[in-house]
């Protein structure tokens, strides 16, 4: 692991707790849309609660008696309100997708455009597998959490609230006997996610390496390495190894809590067989105190209070779980801009290209590169800087455009500091022919052709013709 990734894994460790205000200001954007979607669920809880009413009706009243009519008015409506729940639902859940998508593009591009703030010295630490594990893997893991948690805590409130006050409204006493088992759910679910999220994290992490792994062994400079210096085998055993490792976390992370969460589930299917037999055993010479239909609504509640119960606690381990996958992810975000744009960028109007370093000095990671270098280039002259490797050559190339930040001293263009002009006019007035091959995907042309442009500048007509200027 790079210097920057201990770093940073080394404060996820001190810092375990991701702040839920920050993530919850990452919805607020999407504020109109959120309010359609909780209106929605709410109506839609509120329609699940009139079923068991009309159910009751329907075996205390319509069946007993032989009315038809009612019967058929019964069913129709609760038909209607099965119906009318599912267009709901259908509605809620598009909205839902599409505020949780456009929250985690919103994540992505965050990150990206923020690491393009940093100097040059963060991507030199930085392995890039770890950056595309940030941005693909530990924001991709997150996706269901963030499109379906705010809607699932709503919707299971509400309906728990509801199916709360309509089972006292029907019986307070079997009401009573159903919250007991309640602080047992919440105690399991709190055990799961503490462990499940300390999975995650780890996982996140063996997934980080095994895309660095991949990342530089599949590359064009990793593979001729690899086949010159017969290392094909080892790299194999090493993905095996590592790919292998990430299998177990995996099924580790899927399977955590799961016999406690079998438990719950358990507990719940017996419920309303305790409710029939506590009906049962309360019955005065064979009376029961709650009519048949009362009996049957009062079950069918029951499923509304723990159905969302079982759903608020599965969103508690998945959102321990994408916990890890934020601190990962806000890591990155709070890194600091350690070559800041200007507050008030300075123009450079018709720049001449006079530059000057005056008594600079670069210090990497604690060690000196470059010590009070002084000098003064005049537009239109040719200068070569020579010497051993590691001299500093490529460094003090790399500060005039700002890739990196001088420590002391200066570094001027036609008398204005580097650090007073905006990065796009630096761009502009300053071209660099990099060692390295990059290829841009569609910006490759437009680079390539900017290039050629700043160089010919440079060059004149020098540039047109064969061989180096």
């Amino acid at each position: 692991m790079n210097d920057e990734g201990i770093a940073v894994t080394e404060e996820s460790q001190q810092e375990q707790h991701v702040p839920l205000r920050r993530i919850f200001r990452l919805f607020r954007p999407y504020s109109a849309r959120r309010v359609v979607v909780f209106g929605l669920i709410v109506m839609s809880a509120v329609m699940s609660l009139v079923s068991p009413f009309l159910l009751r009706q329907v075996m205390d009243v319509a069946l007993p008696q032989g009315r038809t009519r009612l019967l058929a008015a019964l069913t129709g409506g609760m038909v209607g309100l099965a119906a009318t729940t599912t267009v709901t639902g259908v509605v809620q859940s598009y909205l839902s997708l599409s505020v949780g998508q456009a929250v985690m593009n919103d994540l992505r591009n965050a990150v990206y455009t923020h690491l393009h703030r940093r100097s040059l010295a963060f991507f030199t630490r930085t392995r890039a597998g770890e950056m595309q594990s940030r941005i693909a893997n530990d924001i991709g893991g997150m996706a269901a959490t963030v499109t379906t948690v705010a809607t699932t805590i709503v919707g299971s409130i509400a309906s728990f609230a509801g199916s709360l006050i309509a089972m006292v409204a029907l019986d307070w006493r079997l009401t009573l006997a159903s919250l007991l088992i309640l602080p047992m759910f919440a105690w399991i679910s709190r055990r799961v996610g503490d462990e499940r999220r300390e999975i995650t994290l780890e996982r996140q992490k063996q997934l980080a390496l095994l895309s660095t792994l991949v990342e530089e062994s599949l590359s064009v400079n990793g593979f001729l390495l690899a086949r010159i210096m017969n290392r094909t085998e080892t790299l194999t055993r090493e993905f095996a190894h590592q790919s292998q490792t990430l299998t177990r976390l995996t099924v580790r992370s899927s399977m955590a809590g799961r016999w406690r969460q079998s438990a719950i589930q358990l507990v719940m299917s017996a419920m309303p067989i305790l409710v029939y037999a506590t009906a049962g055993f309360t019955a005065d010479h064979g009376r029961l105190a709650i009519s048949l239909g009362t009996l049957v609504a009062f079950t069918t509640l029951q499923q509304g209070l723990f159905g969302p119960t079982a759903q608020l606690l599965q969103v508690g381990v998945a959102v321990q779980s994408s916990l890890a996958l934020f601190q990962r992810v806000f890591e990155y975000l709070d890194l600091p801009v350690d070559v800041p744009e200007p507050v008030r960028p300075v123009p450079l109007r018709r720049p001449r290209g006079h530059l000057r370093f005056e008594g600079v000095s670069f210090s990497y990671e604690d060690r000196p590169i470059l010590r009070d270098i002084i000098l003064d280039i005049p537009p239109g002259m040719h200068v070569a800087v020579v010497g051993p490797t590691g001299a500093g050559k490529t460094t003090l190339g790399y500060l005039v455009p700002r890739l990196y930040d001088a420590t002391c001293g200066r570094i001027t263009i036609d008398g204005t500091d580097v650090r007073d002009l905006s990065h796009a006019t630096l761009a502009d007035v300053v071209g660099v022919v990099s060692k390295d091959t990059h290829l841009l995907g569609p910006l490759a042309a437009q680079h390539h052709d900017l290039v050629a442009q700043k160089f010919r500048i440079l060059c004149g007509d020098a540039a047109e013709q064969p061989g180096p200027c």
